[in-house]
């Protein structure tokens, strides 16, 4: 779950330094505004998409937290959620303490591709969310632009919620690109998305990440935030921006 060598040294430096400035108290609930305006533009940088930034993005204590209230804000007594397994191990306790029903389709070696058709087959009218990671941990794999576009159409005149963690964009092997549901008009609209800061910038100790996601979804989002860890640490969101 961690690297085996330490974070960029100006990193560390900088949070020093904001620090020694006094940048010890609350954040706004949802995050650094400026950090929410980085974050903007280093989307619209990888998958020329824009997000607004007072409204559709949040910082959050970690991606786990991110996952966790997304989930409880939008799951409840009943409702199932599809994932694809093996997942990510906070994902079915999460459903679970939501009152939902996980509904897991497998990947399967050695390609570890998704069958679309098997995983329609798991959707009903009880059917909520379905949960997607790329790329894949722990498998590496990724999904490809027919993947996304197979999800597409699943959801097309659904209320159906796609919950996407992308937590390693930025680790990619073999020449592959990372493909974002954001790219994906009919997806944006019904996406949350969920990002680390831990692992993009190697510090996993710091627990910072950010969940995007439609201005009425982020609404949803904020409400469960608010009263779990209303902001998140203050000094680590400057170093991070500068």
């Amino acid at each position: 779950g961690f690297p085996d060598f330490d974070c960029d040294e100006n990193l560390r430096k900088l949070v020093t330094k904001h620090l020694n400035e006094g940048k010890n108290q609350y954040c706004p609930m949802a995050g650094l505004l400026d950090l929410r305006q980085t974050i903007s533009q280093k989307i619209k940088h990888s998958y020329n998409v824009t997000l607004d930034p007072t409204t559709q993005i949040c910082i959050t204590a970690g991606a786990t937290q991110a996952l966790f209230t997304a989930i409880t804000a939008f799951v409840h007594q009943g409702d199932e959620v599809i994932i694809i397994e093996p997942a990510y191990d906070s994902y079915t306790p999460s459903i679970l303490l939501a009152g939902g029903i996980p509904k897991p389709y497998r990947l399967v070696y050695p390609d570890y591709s998704i069958d679309w058709k098997m995983v329609k087959e798991k959707v009903n009218s009880h059917t909520k969310m379905i949960m997607i990671n790329s790329p894949h941990n722990p498998t590496g794999s990724l999904v490809s632009e027919s993947d996304l576009q197979e999800l597409s159409s699943l959801i097309k005149n659904t209320d159906i919620l796609i919950l996407s963690d992308e937590v390693y964009e930025h680790i990619t092997f073999d020449g592959n690109n990372h493909k974002s549901v954001l790219s994906y008009p009919e997806l944006k609209k019904r996406s949350m998305v969920v990002y680390s800061f831990g692992k993009s910038l190697h510090v996993t100790g710091w627990k910072l990440g950010f969940c995007t996601g439609p201005e009425w979804v982020m609404k949803e989002f904020r409400k469960i935030h608010q009263y779990t860890v209303f902001s998140c640490n203050s000094p680590m969101q400057y170093a991070i921006n500068e």
